[in-house]
């Protein structure tokens, strides 16, 4: 690993439907990305911290961003990505049911207007929706939309 680079993990929660199966994506908070949609989506995730495995950070990112603690169960390794930013993302597939509309992220404090010296506070992820993989792939941060083939392909070699 290189040093001082940014890894991150997070978690794909997959639920089977009578289409096959959904994946839950969150939309990210705040003025910058309020217009953002296709490919601003991402896995709930976060940075992973020094004495912490990236199993440790996707479990606790996940309670801090959704609200709600991971399904206990097994876990299905998505392997990496790296981003345009070089930014790494591990992540996790984990199978489990959520009501969106339950979702409550932690938030963040940002200079909202810009240079106003207004510190506001805005949600780390705004929304959380169940999608179909097609739409997942589409809304997803395009490093991250390869989660969504690696989850199928693995559930598929079940």
């Amino acid at each position: 690993m290189a040093h001082g680079s940014k890894r991150s993990a997070g978690i794909l929660l997959y639920r089977r439907s009578d289409d096959g199966v959904d994946v839950l994506v969150a939309h990210p908070g705040g003025p910058l990305w309020a217009r953002k949609d296709d490919g601003a989506w991402s896995i709930p995730k976060g940075l992973v911290e020094p004495d912490e495995s990236a199993w440790e950070t996707a479990r606790r990112e996940f309670a801090e961003e959704i609200g709600s603690s991971v399904p206990d169960g097994g876990h299905i390794d998505l392997g990496e990505v790296t981003l345009k930013s070089g930014k790494v993302v591990v992540a996790f597939g984990v199978e489990g049911d959520l009501d969106v509309t339950t979702v409550r992220s932690n938030t963040f404090e940002m200079v909202w207007p810009p240079r106003s010296g207004q510190m506001q506070s805005f949600p780390e992820i705004d929304r959380a929706e169940w999608m179909s993989p097609d739409t997942a792939r589409r809304k997803l941060n395009p490093a991250q939309a390869a989660f969504v083939d690696r989850l199928l392909d693995l559930l598929a070699s079940r």
